[in-house]
């Protein structure tokens, strides 16, 4: 699936701003200073959440109806939306880091010769994968 929607709860703090966590997705929190703020890092937390479930191969469970969901006194709920389509996107594209072994005479010799290893190396796994891009 590549939209979710699910219910954030929004509860004010005594020290100012909100704490939020999502009801069916028990992990899921998050806080801002501001409601906008909240808005923002609520929708971060959801998309970062289900990337991660998807990842793990989680089942994502089916969201309650805002309108289904009790808050004490003051609390809010507001429904969240998160585009995975574009999560995945960026997600995939983010660089990680990766050791690499290799006898310490040849990597002298590379940085003699100014070789970007992390250049060198996309282009060869790409090469050997076949893959144009």
């Amino acid at each position: 699936m590549d939209r979710y929607m699910f219910p954030a709860v929004f509860e004010s703090c005594e020290e100012g701003g909100y704490s939020i966590h999502f009801p069916d997705l028990p992990g899921c929190i998050s806080e801002g200073d501001t409601l906008d703020e909240a808005l923002y890092m609520a929708k971060e937390a959801l998309e970062l959440f289900l990337w991660n479930m998807e990842d793990d191969k989680d089942d994502i469970p089916q969201p309650t109806l805002p309108e289904k969901i009790e808050t004490e006194t003051g609390d809010f709920v507001v429904p969240i939306i998160a585009d995975m389509k574009l999560v995945r996107a960026q997600m995939n594209n983010k660089t990680v880091n990766t050791n690499v072994t290799m006898p310490q005479w040849l990597k002298y010799k590379a940085e003699e010769n100014k070789i970007n290893f992390s250049q060198l190396l996309q282009e060869a796994i790409k090469e050997k994968l076949n893959i144009n891009s």
